[in-house]
């Protein structure tokens, strides 16, 4: 039959109807998905040898004739053994798999192989150990003997089976359309698509297979680099409030800065000096200001959005839970409380702020914070009674209406649904008085993204950093404690809340696993509270937790009810607790060093000499590299990079999420890979901004957009 891309998977030979509901399952459905299911790694077993010069421990392929083959039962281990004499014209050598007794009908006495495996010693001298095989006369091998694709297996999809039923269908290679420009291709030495689908399951050699995968992923990433420039252009094309830098307001940030207790940093002054600028620009700006934990990103928003509030707009100021929004809110409180800074030129009094979650409303005047029912406080929000709102997600409800908001500010952005991100840069929080104008956006994150990541990631935004800490923080101690010194930490915990102090406990997971043998929150939760503590108040936090019963815990912490506090992952970002001096980590091998870095963040905070305490069991060299990394930097950016180096991009938070295919998650650590596409992508939105002289690659990228779910 002749067949296409479009072919069903059901009229591909030698595909049953079993298969054919496992293919579904995974998304493949015609033979162009099978195509497109590219592997992820390679078995390299090209090297093929005479028997009589194969090594101890070599991978190595090797051809001869099955002199004998049997299964042989062993009682003891309950095992089924397949053992095979293979010999060529300089040798012999016992080949040995394990449960697998139908081989002695694919595999018959006589019969010439290709076994492809590792080398092993045993009792009768060398073998080959669960090799692969193939018989030969039957063809080009696929399974040994060459660069041997691996592919994801799953739902019973072995890579066996998909090389046998990919191989026949490579040849579709040549009906995939070349979308990418000629002179792109050219100037990046690009392999022609076609090539690179061929190359990418059956490559020649390795350097072939090296640049078929250099290609699609470059597409991706290519791919990527254009949605995201595009969709900055497609914002840039909205109309926002021009916000002049006049002298007057000049003289009053100067004073507000002034008045702090404390120096900003340089960092702090240039972030804050490139959101002022776009401001003055009549098309809205979107700015990531990505920090280190304490760097001060809530302090540059507060700077923007007295510049905003200065010139008579309100400012809305969103984060992911309630307990940061309350912090936040505080946070603003304690700033622009009375009598800094002087009354807003179009309003009465100081400078009104409001706190509005799904469980509270509160409004703050004239120095007192009140409680106010959310029907009162919509209608001062609505009248412009309120100049700086902070919330949750529901300060995007319909019932919140502004009568002339500027300026939105999100928290730790990646925490929130797409939807919900487009209702705060357009929808709902837009003026809508005849201006048709859309606020200006401010998006924070406290998890460090190499520079080059966050060109791919958060392409679409302008990017400010905060890589400084404030003069006089104190560095936070960071330990890796052995097993044999668990109590000696103990007993400085205790020594540590008779001073006062609280105390953070981080477990990977909420209930013991067997699979992983680490500790979990509840079980470290019970030992703690019961035998190790049993006279302290110790409390515990997870993701499993009903909102209301974690805002009740955190409160008690805030309040110093709780001296120990149990918990996972879920403390990672945002929670403020000046009072707390000691972070101990359990199962530290378990998580990124980005992810440790924010754990320990959590301490420090306040004015008390502050430590962090890594427990593992891990015998591992990556694992003392990476914990040894953590003790040696305080800066999270150095970390990420190397998290980037030692575990990939996809243990760095917020890349992770990112929804990015395989092989351009796979080539985010490929710093000049991302320039050349980030490079190409803007000269060809720069040149042809609607790609109408390349139809193709507009249709590809209209396909792929819909494909990738972009966080």
């Amino acid at each position: 039959m002749n067949l296409s891309l479009k072919t069903p998977i059901e009229k591909l030979p030698l595909i049953g109807p079993a298969y054919v509901r496992k293919l579904h399952k995974v998304g493949v459905k015609t033979a162009g998905d099978l195509l497109f299911h590219f592997p992820f790694r390679y078995d390299d077993f090209s090297e093929v040898k005479k028997i009589s010069e194969v090594e101890l421990g070599e991978v190595v392929s090797v051809r001869g004739k099955i002199v004998d083959i049997q299964n042989i039962r062993t009682w003891k281990r309950k095992m089924n053994i397949t053992e095979a004499l293979i010999e060529d014209e300089k040798g012999a050598i016992k080949a040995v798999w394990f449960n697998q007794p139908f081989l002695v009908r694919n595999l018959k006495k006589g019969a010439n192989v290709s076994l492809s495996g590792k080398v092993v010693y045993a009792q009768e001298g060398l073998q080959l150990s669960n090799p692969s095989y193939e018989l030969l006369g039957s063809g080009q091998s696929l399974h040994t003997a060459r660069l041997v694709p691996v592919y994801h297996e799953t739902e019973g999809l072995s890579s066996k089976w998909l090389r046998a039923h990919i191989k026949p269908i490579v040849k579709l290679a040549d009906e995939v359309e070349e979308f990418l420009p000629a002179n792109i291709i050219k100037n990046q030495n690009l392999f022609l698509y076609s090539e690179a689908i061929r190359q990418i399951h059956f490559p020649d050699n390795e350097e072939k297979a090296g640049n078929a995968k250099r290609r699609l992923a470059f597409d991706e990433l290519f791919l990527v680099q254009l949605y995201m420039i595009s969709q900055k252009k497609k914002w840039e094309e909205n109309k926002a409030v021009k916000i002049r830098f006049n002298k007057k307001l000049e003289k009053e940030i100067k004073d507000f800065i002034d008045s702090l207790p404390f120096k900003l940093t340089d960092a702090q002054k240039i972030s804050s000096w490139n959101i002022i600028k776009d401001f003055e620009k009549n098309r809205p700006m979107n700015r990531l200001l990505e920090g280190d934990v304490g760097s001060g990103k809530t302090l540059v928003a507060l700077i923007s959005a007295l510049v905003v509030m200065r010139s008579g707009y309100q400012v809305a100021f969103m984060a992911p839970t309630e307990i940061l929004a309350r912090q936040h809110f505080a946070e603003a409180v304690r700033r622009f409380e009375s009598p800094h800074p002087n009354p807003l030129p179009k309003g009465e009094g100081v400078i009104k702020i409001a706190l509005l979650t799904g469980s509270e409303s509160k409004y703050y005047k004239d120095g007192e914070v009140k409680e106010i029912s959310k029907k009162k406080l919509l209608e001062k929000i609505e009248s412009g009674k309120i100049d700086l709102l902070v919330g949750t997600h529901s300060l995007i409800q319909e019932k919140v209406i502004f009568k002339n908001l500027a300026f939105s500010i999100v928290d730790e952005q990646h925490r929130f649904g797409i939807d919900q991100r487009a209702k705060i840069q357009t929808e709902v929080l837009g003026i809508e008085d005849g201006l048709k104008t859309v606020p200006h956006l401010l998006s924070m994150t406290a998890t460090p993204i190499p520079r080059t990541l966050a060109l791919t990631v958060y392409g679409d935004l302008d990017l400010s950093i905060l890589d400084e800490m404030p003069k006089g923080r104190q560095k936070i101690i960071t330990k890796l404690i052995a097993p044999a010194n668990r109590k000696l930490a103990y007993n400085f915990i205790r020594d540590q809340i008779k001073k006062g102090r609280q105390v953070f406990v981080i477990c990977p997971l909420i209930e013991e696993s067997d699979v992983l043998e680490v500790r979990s929150a509840t079980e470290e939760y019970e030992k703690l509270s019961k035998k190790i503590y049993s006279d302290l108040n110790v409390g515990l936090l997870h993701g499993k937790m009903k909102p209301k019963e974690k805002e009740e815990v955190m409160q008690k912490f805030i309040k110093k009810e709780i001296d120990i506090l149990v918990s996972t992952s879920v403390i990672e970002v945002g929670i403020d607790i000046p009072n707390a001096s000691v972070m101990l980590i359990e199962g530290a091998d378990r998580f990124g060093l980005a992810q440790l870095h924010q754990f320990r963040g959590r301490v420090g905070r306040g004015e008390y000499q502050s430590f962090c305490f890594l427990f593992t069991d891990s015998t591992s060299a990556t694992t003392a590299r990476r914990l040894k990394a953590l003790i040696k930097s305080n800066n999270g950016f150095e970390l990420a990079e190397q998290d980037l180096k030692i575990r990939g991009p996809g243990e760095l938070v917020g890349v992770r999420q990112s929804g990015l295919p395989d092989l351009a998650m796979a080539s985010l650590s490929d710093a000049q890979l991302i320039k050349c596409t980030r490079e190409e992508a803007e000269k060809l939105i720069d040149a042809d901004y609607k790609l109408s002289k390349y139809p193709k690659l507009a249709d590809k990228l209209k396909k792929f957009t819909k494909e990738v779910h972009f966080e």
